[in-house]
């Protein structure tokens, strides 16, 4: 199950924060964050080597990411690939015309999803489960963690125990990377939770964290910071991604 979690402080000169780590299959080929789609110009993000798209990506000042919905995880015949989502998303020139422009449409094309789209002004959950229409929500000011439940306030183990920490944490910046990182990279859980309670999830039975992302996104006209590590924060390190192959300023 991956994991997001976001902070939105309007005003703050990173007024939206995200942090998210991607569990998957160990042997599930991937590349790291990079230009890798000549036909989505400007966008930046890891690609899965399976289906061409990507969990996570970025465009100019907008995020964009997808985690499945639960029983959903992997491939299926006859749907097409939700990483192709993202991409689609950051084709719309903010977060919020790509939410206006996705709700209502048909989700049965895909297996189910919860599809986050951000930007400096506003952020979005996108939900489509099965067939009927996508269903398109404003996540509200604060910290707001995004499970495969969706917007998770403490269904799951791993909201229960981990949200509270990330909402008693200050809003982070670059300068203070490091307290969110570690926040991301806790491998404790809830008394019988197990390896569903953990935000890094270890390797077992071949599945685990095989990513980890922080993103800030800059008030004005700054440069968004894409850090991230390929594993679990804290056991690979989280390094800046080079955004400015796709036309956008990289972060010093």
């Amino acid at each position: 199950m991956c994991t997001l979690v976001i902070s939105r402080v309007p005003g703050a000169p990173w007024p939206t924060v995200i942090a998210a780590n991607r569990d998957e299959m160990l042997d599930r080929p991937w590349d790291p964050p990079a230009a890798h789609w000549p036909t989505h110009p400007g966008s930046v993000g890891g690609r899965d080597r399976l289906a061409g798209g990507t969990w996570m990506a970025m465009a100019g000042g907008m995020v964009a990411a997808v985690l499945n919905r639960p029983g959903s995880l992997g491939p299926a015949a006859g749907f097409r690939s939700r990483g192709e989502l993202p991409l689609a998303a950051l084709g719309h020139a903010t977060a919020g015309a790509a939410a206006a422009a996705l709700d209502g449409q048909d989700g049965s094309a895909w297996r189910p999803f919860n599809l986050v789209v951000a930007d400096a002004a506003s952020a979005w959950l996108l939900v489509g489960d099965g067939p009927g229409p996508i269903a398109a929500t404003a996540l509200p000011e604060g910290v707001a963690m995004i499970t495969a439940v969706g917007h998770d306030e403490g269904e799951t183990a791993r909201a229960r125990l981990h949200l509270p920490r990330f909402r008693a944490a200050p809003h982070p910046s670059p300068a203070t990377a490091d307290a969110w990182a570690a926040l991301l990279s806790a491998t404790d859980a809830e008394p019988g939770a197990g390896p569903r309670g953990v935000l890094a999830v270890l390797p077992d039975r071949g599945y685990g964290t095989v990513s980890a992302s922080l993103v800030f996104l800059p008030a004005g006209d700054g440069a968004p910071l894409w850090l991230f590590a390929p594993g679990p924060a804290g056991r690979a390190r989280l390094a800046p991604v080079a955004l400015a192959r796709a036309g956008v300023s990289a972060q010093p």
